[in-house]
């Protein structure tokens, strides 16, 4: 997920990072013994005082993800809600606190270091280079659990940043398998692949080439920037060299521009996004009906009318607290996330120790958590995405959050003998 990250931005967030890390030496000694008890004997740390568990968010609701962090966050805030209402954990009720950041890597890196010292660990941060960013941070002094909003291959092996579900790369490249299984891609043939600079989108292409590789195609690359709007030129670049398909890293809006553009030049070849590259929003625009007949997106769940009754339950629940607000995936990944953290602090609950360390132990102990979503997550290994699985679904405005299954969640053969970072 990108906005804003050109050369000059990140090294401006790195910049800051490393200003505020050298500022940031409080001390964490005071938690490593037996920490502070509370009634029942159960240890505590950053994140609890009083009788409050207070978790982080940092978000996006003003920049290029401002639809997705808004659903994320709401879905979020619908979780908190309604575990205080069943009693909280161990006790103690959950409070939600929310950065908006505007997709900006100094606003990140500046949100981050003002919540770490308060809260218990995050249950959103949206954004793969802003996460990256902060990672030496939380496998160093700071230690707390992070389940990001954000696929990138490069968060992988820490035991506290957990990506749930496919990364990046295994999602493009069961992306890729879709094309070629269903949409008559061969061997020989060239894919175009238009992708955001930085983590998103690198990552991204690495499956991609992976895949190619694997199966005899060629890539034909088109690196964009998450303010290039317009995709005139890489469709005319594409269609120049023959692709037989699309696969496309980016943001909602470059997805509706490539797909529309493509269309009103007659360039009807198949067109496959990663999870962020579609809002339903778009459905009501210029580009809806192209994005309805030719635009698929690789999912690392069901979409959030997906036919379970967990899904059904939910839209009920978001639909009831905001009434006025859309149905999309975003919903479903800030639930996802926020179920998790919160089956962590219950295990944790039960061992007695809702410390940091204590935390990260408990989910690092759930090895098959499914929020009726279609997807089973393993969380045991840090080295490994929890899941290798991708839904590939398609807009349509005539269902639920305006996407349709079109290829149950599975992972190709390719995606599960491949391993990140080789």
């Amino acid at each position: 997920m990108t906005t804003r990250y050109a050369a000059r931005a990140a090294a401006g967030a790195l910049a800051a990072l490393l200003v505020l890390a050298g500022c940031s030496s409080k001390a964490k000694d005071s938690d490593d013994g037996d920490g502070d008890k509370a009634a029942g004997g159960v240890r505590t740390g950053e994140g609890i005082s009083g009788k409050t568990i207070t978790l982080g968010a940092l978000t996006d609701m003003t920049g290029v993800y401002a639809t997705l962090g808004k659903s994320v966050t709401q879905a979020q805030q619908l979780y908190v809600k309604q575990l205080n209402a069943a009693g909280g954990v161990c006790g103690y009720k959950v409070a939600l606190s929310v950065r908006d950041h505007g997709y900006d890597p100094q606003k990140a890196v500046f949100g981050y270091t003002e919540l770490e010292p308060k809260v218990l660990g995050f249950a959103q941060f949206i954004g793969s280079p802003f996460v990256a960013a902060v990672k030496q941070r939380i496998d160093g002094q700071d230690k707390a659990l992070v389940l990001p909003q954000a696929w990138s291959a490069a968060l992988l092996g820490s035991p506290y940043i957990r990506v749930i579900g496919s990364t990046y790369d295994i999602e493009t490249i069961n992306a890729v398998d879709f094309l070629i299984k269903e949409k008559g891609v061969k061997k020989g043939d060239r894919i175009g692949h238009v992708y955001f600079e930085g983590d998103y989108g690198e990552s991204a292409l690495v499956g991609s080439r992976h895949i190619a590789k694997e199966a005899g195609l060629t890539v034909v690359e088109q690196k964009i920037k998450p303010t290039d709007n317009d995709m005139t030129a890489q469709v005319t670049a594409l269609k120049q060299a023959g692709v037989k398909a699309i696969v496309i890293s980016a943001g909602p809006r470059q997805a509706a521009s490539l797909v529309g553009v493509a269309a009103a030049s007659g360039f009807t070849v198949p067109v496959i996004g990663n999870n962020s590259a579609f809002a339903p929003q778009l459905l009501a625009t210029q580009a809806g009906p192209a994005l309805t007949k030719n635009y698929y997106v690789a999912s690392p769940s069901l979409p959030i009318g997906a036919d379970t009754p967990e899904a059904k339950k939910l839209v009920a629940d978001y639909g009831a607290a905001y009434p006025n607000d859309a149905l999309d995936n975003g919903i479903v990944a800030g639930w996802t996330a926020a179920s998790a953290f919160g089956e962590a602090l219950k295990k944790a609950c039960a061992n007695k120790d809702l410390t940091r360390e204590g935390v990260d132990k408990a989910l690092l102990s759930i090895d098959s958590y499914d929020v009726g979503f279609g997807v089973a997550q393993n969380f045991t290994d840090p080295k490994a995405p929890s899941s290798r699985e991708s839904v590939i679904l398609q807009p349509d405005k005539g269902v639920t959050g305006g996407m349709k299954v079109v290829r149950e969640a599975g992972a190709s053969e390719v995606a599960e003998a491949y391993t990140p970072g080789a």
